[in-house]
C-alpha cells in the first residue's frame, strides 16, 4: 500500500525499496542480535516493538550498552505516561502514583493491572522492566530513576490545571518531554560514547565558573538544549493530535494561543471556525519553530555517529509533520501523516550535519512559502523560518555561498557527504537528491 502511494513520487518509491529490499534499513538502523538477551530483555523488546515501533527501529541504531539502557529509559517513561493518560484512574489513586513511580523500579512485583489504556501490558508486565532496570550500570539506573522521579511530579503539576499560557506549554512540555532529553544526553554522556560533549560541557562550565558572578554559572548549556530537543518533538506531537485529543476530551494546546479565536478549543472542530482554527495551528507551528536554533545547536555537538541518528530522524520527522501541518485544515478533520516514503527518505538521510541542515532549510522554506500575509503570526513565521535557512545557510543551495551537499547531482552529492560507510553515504545523497529534485511534495 505505501509502494502505491508512493508511486507519484520516484525517490520515495526508490528509497522504500532499497530500504525495505536492498539492504539501507540494515545500515541506518542495525538488527539487535536477540540471542545474546536475557529473556527479561528480550520481552522489554517486545513491549518496545508494541508500543512504539518507530522508536524501537531507532534506538536499534545504538551502540554499545547504550542501547539496552534506552530502551529500558523509554519504556519506565511509558510506563509513567500511560498512568498519566489513563483517564478511568481517579486522581486520588493517579497522583501518589506518579509521585512515587520511580520507588518502583526497586520493587520486584510491583505490576498495575487495572490499567485501560491500549499500551497498558507495560504496567502489567513491569516486573519485566523493572528487572532489566535492576540489571543496568549504576550510573545509568540514577538517571533514569532521578528522570522518573522529575516526570512524575511534573505530570502532577498539570493534572490539576489547565495549560493556559505560553509559559506553562513550555512548562508542561519539560516535564513530558524535556526531561527525556536530559535523560538521554547524561545516558550519552555517562555511556562514554560522548565524551567529546562531555569535555565541552565541563569547559563551558569551568568557564561560566571563572566568568560568572551573578550565580548562573553552575546552569548546563547542553542540558538546556536538549531540554528544547524535547519540547520541539512535544509540541509537534501536541499539534498534529488535536483531533485525537480533543475527541477524547484531552486538551494540550494552551489558552492563550486558542483563547485569541474561540471561547472553547473544541470549537475549532466546526467547519464555520475553520478559518480561525488553522490561525491558531499556525501560531502553534511558529512557537514550535523556535526550538530549531537549540535543536541545530545540539545536533552540531553530537560526535557518535549512532548517536547522532538516533537523536536526528526525529527531529526531521518532526520538521516535516509541522511543514504538513501548517495552514492545513485537515488537522482539525483527520490524521495528518507524512507518507510513508517521506519517512523512509528521513531516515536514510538524517546521517550527518549537512545533510540535517540541508532538510531543515528544505523545511523551513516550504513552511515560509505558505504563509498567508494576513495571518495574524505571519510576521513572526517569516522571520523564524529564516532564521533557520541563515543558520543553515552554509548548505541552502540559495545560500550563494557553498553548493549544498545535496545538489541535483547523484554523484556530486555522494562525493560531498561524509563518508559513514560506502553504503550509508549513497543511501543518503540518493535519498537527499530526491528531495532537493521537488520529488517530495505532498
Amino acid at each position: 500500500m505505501e509502494l502505491v502511494k508512493s508511486v507519484g513520487h520516484p525517490a520515495e518509491l526508490w528509497a522504500l525499496i532499497k530500504y525495505k529490499f536492498l539492504g539501507g534499513k540494515n545500515v541506518v538502523i542495525p538488527k539487535v542480535d536477540y540471542s545474546t538477551l536475557s529473556s527479561g530483555m528480550k520481552r522489554c523488546y517486545q513491549l518496545l516493538n508494541q508500543t512504539s515501533r518507530s522508536f524501537s527501529a531507532v534506538i536499534q541504531s545504538l551502540d554499545d550498552d547504550l542501547r539496552p539502557a534506552v530502551v529500558i529509559f523509554y519504556l519506565v517513561l511509558r510506563a509513567l505516561d500511560t498512568v498519566e493518560d489513563d483517564m478511568t484512574i481517579p486522581l486520588r489513586e493517579k497522583i501518589p502514583m506518579l509521585q512515587q513511580f520511580h520507588k518502583y523500579l526497586q520493587l520486584a512485583e510491583w505490576r498495575y493491572m487495572d490499567s485501560q489504556e491500549k499500551d497498558k501490558a507495560v504496567l502489567e508486565e513491569f516486573p519485566f522492566i523493572s528487572g532489566e532496570f535492576r540489571a543496568l550500570k549504576p550510573v545509568f539506573q540514577d538517571v533514569i530513576s532521578d528522570i522518573t522521579r522529575q516526570m512524575g511530579s511534573g505530570m502532577c503539576v498539570f493534572l490539576e490545571k489547565e495549560v493556559d499560557s505560553m509559559d506553562q506549554w513550555d512548562e508542561y512540555c519539560h516535564y513530558v518531554a524535556g526531561l527525556v532529553g536530559i535523560g538521554l544526553t547524561k545516558l550519552f554522556m555517562a555511556s562514554g560514547l560522548e565524551k567529546g560533549m562531555e569535555q565541552e560541557e565541563e569547559e563551558e562550565a569551568a568557564s561560566r565558573r571563572q566568568g560568572s558572578s551573578n550565580g548562573d554559572h553552575n546552569s548546563s548549556v547542553v542540558l538546556g538544549l536538549s531540554n528544547s530537543m524535547g519540547l520541539f518533538l512535544q509540541k509537534t506531537n501536541i499539534i498534529r493530535d488535536y483531533l485525537e485529543d480533543s475527541l477524547q476530551d484531552r486538551e494540550f494546546w494552551p489558552k492563550d494561543a486558542w483563547g485569541q479565536f474561540v471561547s472553547e478549543l473544541k470549537d475549532f472542530q466546526q467547519p464555520e471556525r475553520r478559518r480561525e482554527a488553522v490561525q491558531c495551528l499556525n501560531l502553534l507551528i511558529t512557537n514550535a519553530l523556535g526550538q530549531l536554533p537549540d535543536v541545530l545547536q545540539y545536533m552540531s555537538r553530537i560526535h557518535n555517529q549512532s548517536i547522532f541518528n538516533f537523536c536526528a530522524i526525529p527531529q526531521t520527522m518532526a520538521i516535516a509533520t509541522l511543514a504538513l501541518c501548517y495552514n492545513n485544515p485537515e488537522v482539525f478533520t483527520g490524521v495528518v501523516k507524512i507518507r510513508k516514503g517521506v519517512a523512509v527518505a528521513l531516515i536514510m538521510g538524517s546521517t550527518n550535519m549537512d545533510n540535517l541542515k540541508a532538510i531543515f532549510a528544505q523545511f523551513a522554506e516550504e513552511i515560509a512559502s505558505k504563509v498567508d500575509p494576513s495571518d495574524p503570526s505571519s510576521a513572526e513565521t517569516i522571520a523564524i523560518t529564516r532564521r533557520v535557512m541563515d543558520l543553515c545557510s552554509d548548505t541552502h543551495p540559495y545560500s550563494g555561498t557553498k553548493q549544498s551537499p545535496l545538489s541535483p547531482s547523484p554523484s556530486s552529492a555522494a562525493s560531498k557527504v561524509p563518508l559513514i560507510t560506502g553504503a550509508t553515504a549513497l543511501a543518503a545523497a540518493m535519498a537527499t537528491y530526491a528531495y532537493w529534485s521537488g520529488y517530495w511534495t505532498t
